[in-house]
């Protein structure tokens, strides 16, 4: 005997960063989003503390969609770091202290529903191609700067995870070989000098203005334009550092569309426009991507966690997903395929 569900199928997603979770009751039928909330991560409080916070945030919404006359099918979580999303396991991540964590089989058991577990850049990418600025192309790059940088390269709207879960680090390529050290120990990566947070470092650094945070960013990209030198040279300085790395990003992975998110692309034309340029006078046998800001903002992991888990719902045999106790039984043959 199997069941067959009275209420909306929705999904549970659960974006986990560093400082917040955000998270989202979201559509199998059309994904569209039902429901959000966020939650701190509460990093601070150790590993163990956030694991036990994103299985109890993931019950929490499951409790909340049954009780609108909602069924969750299942839960997608995805965290930063190094993820194995073949076994579930956060192999590590430096902004919420995991190390070699099975993620993906700790909440399915909180929550007793399929669960998947992802990149947070690699599922803003799939959200990207398949619903967002990338639809409609096979080859998408999405490059996320902010803090840090990463890309995901996604074709027919999977993710490459590579063979450790590490793939997409284009932040740590090195392009300024005599530039600032990384955090990752090297000297140049693009990261230390494009990111939204090294371009607010170094405008602060060389105008001894106080905050060199992401914010910031968006700061010296409004000083840049109305006239201020060391704002202009600064992100000068960022724009050809990632044209640079971009132009390797092509040859690696040849994109037909880079999608830029992050809080540098918040600038816009601003970025695009020089970043294109820059690029097309590097080319030399390269097919130059077209360049497009994200359209999802910050939403996107979110949105690309609940699509991992409806892909995992869609591998699951519907005699062994679990519905509540208020649906109604049917027998076998009225079951759906």
């Amino acid at each position: 005997m199997v069941v067959a569900p009275t209420g909306a199928e929705v999904v549970v997603a659960l974006d986990v960063g560093g400082t917040g979770i955000k998270a989202a009751l979201v559509s199998a039928a059309d994904r569209t989003v039902r429901h959000t909330e966020r939650r701190p991560t509460g990093a601070a409080r150790g590993p163990a503390a956030v694991i036990d916070t994103i299985g109890e945030f993931a019950g929490a919404l499951a409790d909340t969609a049954r009780a609108d006359g909602l069924v969750p099918i299942g839960v997608g979580v995805v965290v930063p770091g190094v993820v194995d999303e073949t076994t579930g396991v956060a192999v590590w991540s430096a902004n919420v202290g995991f190390r070699d964590v099975p993620l993906r089989d700790l909440v399915a058991a909180r929550t007793g529903l399929p669960m998947a577990l992802g990149h947070d850049v690699r599922a803003g990418g799939i959200a990207e191609a398949r619903i967002g600025a990338g639809q409609g192309c096979r080859h998408v790059l999405f490059v996320a700067v902010g803090t840090g940088i990463a890309a995901a390269a996604i074709v027919d709207g999977t993710g490459y995870p590579g063979a450790h879960g590490a793939a997409g680090e284009l932040g740590h390529v090195v392009v300024r070989p005599a530039g600032p050290v990384c955090g990752c120990g090297q000297t140049g990566c693009l990261e230390a000098v494009a990111s939204a947070a090294a371009v607010a470092r170094r405008y602060a650094e060389r105008t001894g203005t106080p905050g060199g945070d992401t914010a910031g960013a968006a700061a010296v990209a409004r000083r840049a334009t109305s006239g201020d030198p060391v704002a202009a040279q600064v992100w000068a300085e960022a724009v050809d550092a990632l044209a640079d790395g971009l132009l390797i990003g092509q040859a690696m992975y040849d994109p037909a569309v880079v999608v830029l998110g992050g809080g540098l692309a918040e600038a816009g034309d601003q970025l695009l426009t020089p970043l294109a340029a820059a690029m097309r006078q590097r080319a030399t046998f390269h097919r130059v991507p077209r360049l497009v800001r994200a359209a999802l903002g910050d939403e996107a992991g979110c949105l690309g966690a609940a699509l991992l888990a409806l892909d995992t719902v869609r591998r699951v045999p519907d005699t062994v997903r679990q519905v509540p106790d208020t649906v109604r039984q049917v027998p076998d043959t009225e079951a759906a395929p």
